[in-house]
Formats: C-alpha cells, structure tokens, sequence
C-alpha cells in the first residue's frame, strides 16, 4: 500500500465502493480461520456490465493461506448463481502477500485486466486546491439526489457504451445517498460527476466532461462543489478509482493532490463455465 491506510481504512473504503454501484445482492464470505470481520470477503452479485458490482473483493490486504484457498469455492459460488466469477485484487506492488492469491487465480486459468488505482486525500486539502486551480470558463455548478436527463446524456455521451452506460447510471442511480453535480454553461449540461457518502469517505464517481469543452478547469469546478459537500457533512476523506491508462484524469487528480492507495486488476477467465443460471 502506497498511502499509509490503515486496515481499516482499506475495507471502509472498500465497503463504500460496493455501495455506490449498488449491485443486485452482496454476500459476505468470512474466512472461518479469521472470524474478524475485516478478513472477509465481499461478493457483489450483479447481472449488469459494472465491474465494482459483480466481482469477489477482499476487506483486508494482509493476506493468509486461507484467501487462496477460498478462491476456487468463490468462484463456484458466482457459478451457482449463474454468474461469471471475477476477482477484484490489489497488484503484487500495493499489497505483496497477495501473490499466493494471484498464482492460485493463474492456475485456475483467470489473468488480470484493466489495471486502475484507488486514490485518496484529505477533504480540506482538496478544497483548498481546487480553490486555486485555473479555470478558463466559469460554470453553473449544481447538485441533485437525481441523475437528471442532461447528465445522463453526457455521461452516455461519445466514448462510452450505450449498454455499459446504462448499467452504470442504473447502479449509480440506486445507491442510497448519491448526489450528481452538473456543470452548465448557457443552459447546456457540460461536466459532470457522482458523489456517494459512506463508511467515512466520499467517493467520486461518473466524471465526465463534453468533448468540445474540455481544457476550461469545469471537471475542477465539479470536483470543488462535491468537496465542499463532503466538508459540510462533516467527512474528512475522499477517495476515487481511475484507470490506470486514463492520463488525463490521472494528470488532474494528481494537480489536486489525489494520492495512491494501492493498484489493483479485475481478474477474470477461469476454468468452466456458470451453472444454475437463474438462480
């Protein structure tokens, strides 16, 4: 782990995560070795495209004989529902005991994909930073409990899959507690983003900004109203997931003082295919 977390934070973080993308079900799978909470796993189980909603993810970093062994029977778990197992894991890098977990995966034919960080700072230092960010173009900036028909347009704008986009706003969308901010310029919807509120943290999400309008500082003015949210509630962090091939959020997030957490893959394939579907 690159940012100094403490176990805690890891599964609280976690926690959130699964609760923004609010999948259909998560069960619990606890390791009977590690009764403690924190040992378990989390497994979302989601029909939808949204990879946070339907893959097995560890609450803890420190990793034992036990999470490798588990891997197998968690992926005939997500079989019996009729679903294809995938696992969301740290990279050897961020979380070093998790290689017995990798290898266990590589023998049951899964590979990792798409590599993404979590990023996390303080939610005082990101107001003040985005408080001195240039901006090229001054937005209104609002927030509502709705995804309203503008922004979802442009977060299903060009670029995204209309299928994915539609399971992503759909799991957005059902999450307890979600705000969506809005930039507009003369009455057009041009940046966006998702905020969820849980376990201690903010989560951002959804962000996107018009393709002709990018380059003004609105994905900054977006990301400074979300941050004056989480202050007035009272939540002292925040963090976000980015992919890692992504360099122009990674290049924003960066200027305002997001720092990693850790790296992590989707781990999917895997031996066999789903049985019980409909279950």
């Amino acid at each position: 782990m690159l940012s100094g977390l403490c176990p805690a934070d890891v599964a609280n973080i976690e926690r959130a995560t699964v609760a923004a993308v609010a999948p259909d079900a998560v069960h619990t799978w606890p390791l009977a070795a590690q009764p403690e909470a924190s040992a378990h796993w989390l497994l979302p189980m989601d029909r939808g495209t949204v990879g946070r909603a339907h893959s097995a993810v560890p609450l803890a970093h420190q990793f034992t004989p036990a999470h490798a062994a588990h891997t197998q029977p968690i992926a005939d778990h997500y079989r019996a529902a009729g679903l294809a197992p995938v696992f969301r894991l740290p990279d050897t890098a961020s979380a070093p005991s998790v290689r017995p977990v990798h290898q266990a995966l590589s023998q049951q034919h899964f590979s990792p994909h798409e590599p993404t960080w979590v990023q996390v700072m303080a939610t005082d230092a990101m107001v003040a930073a985005l408080g001195i960010q240039p901006v090229r173009v001054q937005a209104q900036v609002g927030a509502s409990t709705q995804a309203s028909p503008a922004w979802q347009a442009l977060f299903l704008g060009p670029g995204m899959d209309p299928v994915d986009g539609a399971h992503r706003v759909r799991n957005l969308s059902r999450a307890v507690g979600t705000v969506y901010v809005s930039a507009e310029l003369g009455g057009q919807t041009v940046a966006c983003g998702a905020a969820s509120f849980g376990w201690g943290w903010m989560g951002v999400h959804g962000m996107r900004t018009a393709q002709s309008h990018r380059g003004q500082g609105l994905a900054a003015q977006v990301l400074q109203t979300m941050a004056q949210l989480a202050q007035r509630r009272g939540i002292a962090r925040v963090f976000l997931q980015v992919g890692a091939a992504n360099a122009p959020a990674l290049a924003l997030y960066q200027r305002v003082g997001f720092q990693p957490a850790w790296g992590y893959a989707y781990w999917r394939g895997g031996c066999g295919g789903v049985s019980g579907a409909g279950v």
